[in-house]
């Protein structure tokens, strides 16, 4: 491919070449458009990821043209053009290299037919199967014809030595560092799709592709693949650190909105309460344990009988559902129902979907990609199960096509790859497959947001999809089984998924399936026994201290019970180790929900693999077990057996340490205050109550009481433990909780910093105000490894605490009270 000319225009650059044109745009100073097509135009169509088409003209840009390559360059940004090529190269604006395509050329569009599938719905040809994974419907007697023609497209790289790649979403395999792997990008349950690369070298990568896709960097080469295109169009997202480029890829997709508070507390779920009474009786049961909850969960099945996703409940099982609602909000717990998008014939639901054509070829799911279909969808859930108070939505089977999920032996990945997008295929456009999920999630949001401000959106998701967590979800990594393997696994896979702009996963703590079913490859737990078995037990306690620790803490799951006192009672060590996590959980709650307000105002992520903040640190790049929770722990899980292995049989000599690698700098052991040296790796306790759980010098970490719900008590005295070593800050931030206000500026900030040259801690003026802000708050100055706890009493303006104050157990008012009380 060969320049031919070029041509400025008032958003950018278009390159007339040999074989096709590309167009280049700057849509910020570190962030370029490219899109490529062979045809004389490009397309208009709206993008489903991108928010806008963020292309703008206010971004200063230059053009230079010498005689081998065309120059287009930013303040932070320059690329280059090759002549005679066309292969694009990627440099900061200082002149390091941060991506290159093979000199040859790195964008190939090649023509594929695109076909339709027509059904005969005249005849009674709808196969239902109910399997493990729900309800699946298929059609017979259809036919393809052809519809257009479109692009696979391929984009190469030649990516550099030592350079670490991550994202893609949320899959199985438990890879951290993509180099040397590949990846099929198709939703599937324990497949969460995300088209996002980043790299160490400091640069994203969006393909805005709704179509399968596939990642690779192996033998076949390096490149990203997509199946069904109008045309190759992707960003280019400059940093350098991570934080700069999801940001960037917020700033293209949507920002994140503020989940409400009590769903940051424990979610207990299982697979499934099945009346209104045991709903009611485990909160109960919770409350009078003063055990902390704040959402119990309704899974599937919840509607009458027969009718699969109806979204009403049965009125034999909840026969009041509006007075269930009314006395689980008395005890202060929130409900959130699973809700599908497949539905039997026979229900309300289905006759209206389907007297109004809304339902997809297989004539049991509706069609979200059909502004009408979402709205009515979004009229059912409200009128069922919203208008009586439901809290929550679990937006179950959000990938409802797939195919493989049945039968012994697991089909190798290319089967599952083309059996899965095959059966898709059948029922959407090939352009759109991997778009479902992200379309449903927005009828959810757009239909709540419709009818009130007061009660934010939470949407738990199976899949996802780029751009997908500005409609308010949390996606979950799907039906996982109960394994120290898979429990090693999930922690690299969250960690991508957050990787790539979306900041909210989670999963089933102690997996989904506990037991082992031979003649099902997917149901490979190794714990026949559930509870009983204490190998299990002393998983899922370790699963439990790594949830609390999550976006979301939820557990959930098949085969054996969940709630906390089933796996013993107070004085036993399984019992009280979940207790200490759980009160961890809460009392954690003011740095938590800071974190939120981070993730929606800063474009933040809380859930950070370590290349977050030790970018240049080589040592981190593979490590695929620890993680950093906001700015300030280091979180090590457990992912081996040291006590039990299935079957409650006892392991005998197995240490109760692991390795932990702390980055450069000074680490401070969370349980001790015991100061640490960086830069290498340590050895760590790791007993069944013990985490190994470090803070970074340089830290203002606040903590609040102990708390049944995350509501409970607002203007509790607040701790803020100083961690020293270095400078700190830390932004504390409050609003409702529970309302859209925030939008509208009702939050405040109270800003702190600590100076370790003078030895003191800073505790800013507020910012702002919201209804029901507490007008005054004490706070309880500590400072890791000294004795010693200073109270200030805190009414909106600045205060400085110094060291020795804190020593001393000085009563230091706040300075509009003009004086200090020893």
């Amino acid at each position: 491919m060969e320049l031919v000319q070029y041509q400025i225009e008032s958003n950018g650059v278009k390159l007339d070449t040999s074989d096709g044109i590309i167009h280049i745009a700057f849509c910020a100073a570190g962030i370029v458009r490219i899109r490529y097509t062979l045809d004389s135009e490009f397309g208009s169509k709206r993008s489903l990821v991108v928010v806008e088409h963020q292309e703008r003209k206010d971004v200063p840009w230059t053009v230079t043209e010498r005689s081998g390559d065309l120059e287009l360059t930013t303040d932070v940004l320059t690329i280059r053009v090759d002549k005679s090529t066309c292969a694009f190269s990627y440099w900061e604006a200082s002149g390091g290299l941060l991506a290159k395509e093979p000199s040859r050329g790195g964008k190939t569009l090649e023509l594929t037919d695109v076909y339709r599938t027509i059904f005969d719905v005249s005849k009674d040809s709808v196969e239902n199967n109910l399997g493990a994974d729900g309800l699946r419907a298929r059609v017979e007697g259809m036919n393809r014809i052809f519809d257009r023609r479109a692009y696979h497209t391929k984009l190469e790289f030649e990516w550099q030595p030592g350079e670490a790649l991550y994202g893609l979403g949320s899959h199985e395999e438990g890879m951290m560092n993509l180099r040397g792997k590949h990846q099929y990008l198709y939703q599937q349950n324990m497949k969460a799709v995300v088209p996002v690369l980043l790299s160490t070298r400091g640069y994203g990568i969006l393909v805005d592709s709704c179509s399968n896709l596939s990642f690779h960097d192996d033998s076949f080469g390096s490149y990203i693949w997509t199946d069904v295109d109008d045309e190759m169009d992707y960003y280019f997202i400059y940093g350098p650190e991570f934080d700069r480029i999801v940001a960037g890829i917020r700033f293209l997709t949507g920002e994140a909105p503020m989940l409400p508070k009590w769903a940051y507390g424990y979610v207990q779920s299982k697979e499934r309460y099945v009346s209104q009474e045991e709903l009611i009786a485990i909160v109960q049961e919770y409350r009078e344990r003063k055990l902390p909850l704040d959402c119990i969960v309704l899974d599937w099945q919840s509607w009458e009988g027969e009718l699969w996703g109806q979204k009403t409940l049965d009125s034999r099982r909840f026969p009041d559902p509006s007075g269930m609602m009314r006395k689980l909000h008395e005890m202060n717990a929130k409900l959130m129902v699973s809700i599908w998008p497949t539905m039997r014939k026979g229900g309300d639901n289905h006759r209206e979907m389907s007297e109004s054509g809304f339902l997809l070829g297989n004539q049991a799911t509706y069609d979200p990609f059909k502004e009408e279909a979402r709205r009515l969808y979004w009229k059912q859930a409200d009128d069922g199960l919203f208008s009586h108070g439901i809290d929550a939505w679990w937006c179950d089977c959000t990938e409802p096509f797939e195919a493989d999920w049945k039968g012994a032996v697991k089909p190798e990945p290319e089967l599952r790859m083309l059996t899965n997008t095959a059966e898709s295929k059948l029922y959407l456009d090939p352009e759109y497959i991997n778009a479902y999920s992200l379309l449903h999630s927005k009828g959810i949001y757009e239909g709540q947001r419709s009818v009130t401000a007061s009660k934010r959106v939470v949407n738990l998701t199976r899949s996802a999809f780029a751009g997908q967590h500005r409609y308010g979800t949390i996606t979950w990594s799907g039906d996982i089984s109960a394994n120290w393997e898979t429990l090693r696994k999930q922690i690299a896979d969250g960690l991508n998924f957050c990787m790539t702009g979306s900041p909210y996963w989670t999963l089933d703590i102690g997996a989904f399936f506990i037991h082992n079913k031979p003649d099902l490859w997917f149901w490979n737990g190794d714990f026949n026994e559930g509870v009983a078995d204490l190998g299990y037990r002393e998983l899922y306690v370790r699963w439990f201290q790594w949830g609390a620790f999550l976006p979301m803490f939820r557990s959930h799951g098949t085969d054996t019970p969940r709630e906390v006192w089933r796996f013993g009672e107070p004085g036993e060590p399984f019992y009280d180790t979940l207790v200490k996590y759980l009160k961890l959980r809460y009392r954690l709650m003011p740095y938590i929900y800071s974190l939120a307000g981070a993730v929606a105002h800063q474009s933040y992520t809380m859930f950070r693999a370590l290349a977050f903040d030790y970018r240049e640190d080589t040592r981190v790049h593979n490590i695929d077990d620890q993680f950093m929770f906001g700015p300030a722990f280091l979180v090590a899980p457990v992912t081996t057996a040291m006590y039990y292995g299935p079957g409650s049989c006892k392991l005998h000599n197995v240490s109760k340490f692991r390795n932990v690698y702390l980055p450069a700098g000074e680490w401070y052991e969370y349980w001790s205050d015991e100061r640490i040296e960086g830069g290498k790796t340590i050895e760590a306790k790791a007993d069944l109550e013990t985490l190994p759980l470090y803070v970074r010098a340089g830290s203002i970490i606040p903590v609040g009481p102990d708390l049944q719900f995350a509501d409970e008590l607002p203007s509790a005295p607040i701790r803020l433990k100083v961690y020293p070593g270095k400078d700190a800050e830390f932004t504390l931030y409050e609003d409702e909780g529970d309302t859209y206000n925030y939008e509208s500026g009702s939050y405040s900030l109270i800003e702190m910093h600590w100076c370790e040259a003078a030895r003191t801690l800073t505790i800013g003026g507020r910012n702002g105000n919201f209804d029901g802000m507490p007008n005054e708050r004490e706070f309880l100055v500590e400072i890791a490894g000294k004795a010693g706890q200073c109270i200030v009493f805190y009414r909106g303006d600045a205060v400085v605490v110094r060291e020795d104050q804190v020593e001393n157990a000085v009563l230091f008012l706040d300075s509009s009270m003009g004086k200090e009380d020893g």
